[in-house]
């Protein structure tokens, strides 16, 4: 029977090291792979995000969930090979508390990557579930919101 979580502290938060570092590829999406993929979404739902990364929780390895109201997806590695379009909206992060960004994506993205079965995947999003992916995506770079604020709001935030 699965554990189920119940702990508060799971998401890592800013600053914390890891999740300024550029994750670790992933060889292959195994045994290990698919369990951590379920644990993220289990995490991502019990933190009310839709989508998490492996940094998230601690883990620098290039893995990513995202839900934007279709079911999870499931991608390691995930490489953003095509992008148009631009949009501006705000951004919340499970790693960063508090904070809230006007970050200026990509309205498309065509994104690569091997899903939970360990199949190559393609992945064509726009609108929100594209910039979900972009958001996780950048935390395997060891990328922020905090890095799209201006010096104003870095102020106010006091970073």
């Amino acid at each position: 029977m699965a554990k189920k979580i119940i702990e508060t502290d799971l998401i890592k938060k800013y600053p914390e090291a890891i999740l300024r570092v550029r994750s670790a590829e992933v060889e292959k999406v195994g045994h290990l792979e698919k369990v951590l993929f379920k644990q993220m979404v289990e995490i991502m739902k019990v933190y009310k995000g839709v989508g998490l990364a492996a940094p998230q929780i601690g883990i620098s390895r290039r893995l990513i969930v995202v839900d934007a109201g279709e079911g999870p997806v499931f991608l390691a590695n995930p490489r953003i090979t095509k992008a148009t379009g631009t949009q501006v909206l705000e951004e919340g992060c499970l790693s960063v508390p508090g904070a809230f960004v006007e970050v200026c994506r990509k309205s498309e993205v065509t994104v690569t990557g091997i899903n939970n079965k360990g199949k190559f995947v393609e992945i064509k999003a726009e609108g929100f579930f594209a910039r979900a992916l972009q958001h996780e995506i950048d935390h395997l770079e060891g990328k922020l919101i905090i890095d799209y604020m201006t010096f104003d709001d870095k102020i106010k935030f006091g970073i």
